[in-house]
């Protein structure tokens, strides 16, 4: 009976996981063929563009280094990203097109870092000044999408909207007392000396420490003095008095920005479609030739790429975007294992003269940061150049990564250094017995054997620990060192985990010049000795086909409530994804020491 039972249970088991596994397939292999039916539309459809075309730009979406669209098998939901390098690509492809007199710039909530931003925003200069323009208009400007903005000749709001206009700001939330409330204890292991490295601090304090206080307003006011400048720069007005106007909250409705100068003028938006007929060339504002600009420039630049496979490749272009972890990683992720490999390829490849390194990380695993550190090194050994382009952050992790490139460029508004480390064990015991009355007992043949989350570490084991941390902080200071043509000392006088905006990083040798992707491609073809004219890049993960995101843009509506997410809603995340990897045990960490929101 008993064995009858167990017979019947287990095929039944089997059976059922036998299913869900076909019925998984049989899923995905109808979601593959709508995405390449889906492909196979938009590849015969041709992108059609008229005569006095304007590209309406309203990067609505997350921005990343590159473009991507995927499906997560584990909560089943599409993610999407419109890629920088594609960006910046169609502008200035557009710039070369001569059936496109300008851009309509129309986006507010940037989903996007304040280096990322710049780049745009540059490329946007270098557009009108090839003769075109670029108009923006928008019902409410908050300070992200006014920095970018102000790039623009004309820049108008809504009569009864808003231009935010009062500085920057930065809130961190701490969980001590919470975790307090929960009987958790979290058992903080960073180096020595690490007192800037405060990616810990949200949880053993209730406010920021000194240092941690002094680092960060240092930084912000690093990044409001690149914002102002440029912002300085193009409506014409000094430095001083931007500071003045947001002191004094001058700027409180859509007029006083046009007092301020700060805007050209109001406007309902039927009233800007006639300035863009004008400035087009065409009657009237119903005449206006208006076509997305994230479609013209996937398309087009798909077109260049397609071209380019033509050539051979000649130097490769890797991104490292997102947490560094062990491992493959996945999306918004860089797996040690992953890109490693990437680098290794690009090593071996006897066609590729050189390599550009593309940051975007605030770091994370130090085993994988290391591992891929390697990889630059032995790159570098074989006699290619290797350089580094940072976008909005390249710190902990992702300075370690970046440190041995030949040269390393960054905007003056990237985050970066926060060379240091830190282990996170948390205490769990208490919380558990008391709060479910579970609790623990355990039998070991050595002192050490058990390191359990329901077990207090002993002072010996804390001392162990912190042994292991200062080594590896040693370490990294020695490589940055040899990097950056520094003594460990110099580097640990910058470092303790201290975060610089690009700004100051210059000046104490993080960095070598300012620019973007573009400007370091340009120099590693220089070194390489490749002419400008005969650039032809492989991509690192290589440009897959754009199908899967031409269907979510297809299929997205525009109602703006159903797709943004409330700032809280963005925080709980936000700490969900930090508590979720930063108690990781298994590693020791090279983190950022942030969790807070600009504003």
């Amino acid at each position: 009976m008993n064995m009858t039972f167990w017979k019947t249970f287990w095929a039944s088991l089997l059976a059922s996981v036998v299913s869900g596994v076909i019925v998984l397939l049989i899923f995905f292999a109808i979601l593959n063929s709508m995405v390449s039916g889906f492909g196979t539309m938009f590849e015969s459809k041709q992108l059609m563009v008229e005569e006095n075309t304007v590209l309406h730009m309203e990067l609505d979406g997350a921005i990343g280094d590159y473009t991507y669209a995927a499906f997560d098998p584990g909560t089943f939901q599409m993610s999407k990203q419109f890629g920088l390098t594609e960006i910046i690509e169609g502008i200035e492809l557009a710039a070369k097109d001569d059936k496109i007199e300008g851009i309509f710039l129309n986006c507010n909530n940037l989903s996007a870092g304040m280096a990322t931003i710049k780049e745009i925003r540059d490329a946007l200069i270098k557009f009108q000044n090839e003769g075109k323009f670029v108009v923006s208009y928008h019902e409410n400007y908050d300070k992200k999408a006014y920095y970018l903005a102000s790039a623009a000749q004309e820049l108008y709001v809504y009569p009864s909207g808003m231009l935010e206009f009062l500085g920057l700001g930065t809130e961190i939330m701490f969980l001590k007392g919470a975790l307090e409330k929960l009987d958790v204890e979290m058992q903080i292991i960073r180096g020595s000396n690490n007192r800037f490295k405060s990616a810990v601090e949200p949880l053993i304090y209730e406010q920021m420490s000194e240092a941690n206080r002094l680092q960060t307003q240092k930084y912000i006011d690093a990044l409001w003095g690149v914002m102002t400048t440029e912002i300085g720069a193009s409506r014409n007005l000094k430095v001083s008095r931007l500071n003045e106007i947001a002191d004094s909250a001058y700027i409180r409705k859509s007029g006083d920005a046009v007092k301020y100068k700060m805007a050209d003028g109001t406007l309902y938006y039927d009233q800007v479609l006639d300035s863009l007929a004008k400035r087009s060339g065409v009657d009237s504002g119903a005449d206006v030739e208006l076509l997305s600009f994230q479609k013209y420039a996937m398309k087009k630049t798909k077109e260049e790429r397609t071209l380019a496979k033509l050539d051979d490749k000649n130097i490769a272009v890797i991104f490292a975007e997102g947490e560094i972890v062990d491992g493959v990683g996945g999306n918004n992720q860089i797996g040690g294992t992953s890109l490693s490999e990437q680098i290794r390829d690009a090593r071996l490849d006897s066609l590729i003269e050189a390599v550009v390194l593309r940051v975007n990380s605030p770091g994370g695993s130090a085993l994988a940061s290391d591992i891929i550190w390697r990889e630059v090194v032995k790159t570098k050994e074989a006699g290619k150049p290797f350089i580094v382009s940072m976008g909005d952050v390249a710190a902990s992790g992702g300075y370690y990564i970046a440190c041995e490139g030949d040269r390393i460029f960054a905007q003056e508004n990237t985050i970066t250094g926060s060379i240091g480390v830190f282990g996170i064990i948390p205490f769990t015991g208490d919380m558990l017995k008391n709060k479910l009355g579970v609790t623990f007992d355990r039998v070991q043949t050595n002192d050490h054997a058990i390191l359990s989350l329901n077990k207090k570490l002993t002072d010996s084991e804390l001392k162990l620990i912190q042994q292991g941390v200062d080594d590896i902080y040693d370490d990294f200071i020695s490589k940055v060192g040899a990097g950056r043509n520094m003594t460990k000392v110099e580097v640990d006088s910058i470092g303790q985990g201290r975060v610089w905006a690009g700004k100051d990083a210059i000046k104490i040798g993080l960095i070598d010049e300012f620019g973007g992707l573009n400007d370091a491609i340009s120099y590693a073809a220089e070194k390489a000795g490749i002419a400008e004219a005969d650039i032809a890049i492989k991509y690192y993960p290589e440009a897959k086909s754009s199908e899967l995101f031409d269907l979510l843009e297809s299929l997205e509506e525009e109602d703006e409530s159903a797709t943004a997410q409330s700032q809280l809603e963005m925080q709980l995340t936000d700490i969900y994804n930090y508590l979720k990897t930063i108690g990781q045990t298994s590693q020791i960490q090279a983190r950022m020491p942030y969790l807070y929101w600009i504003d």
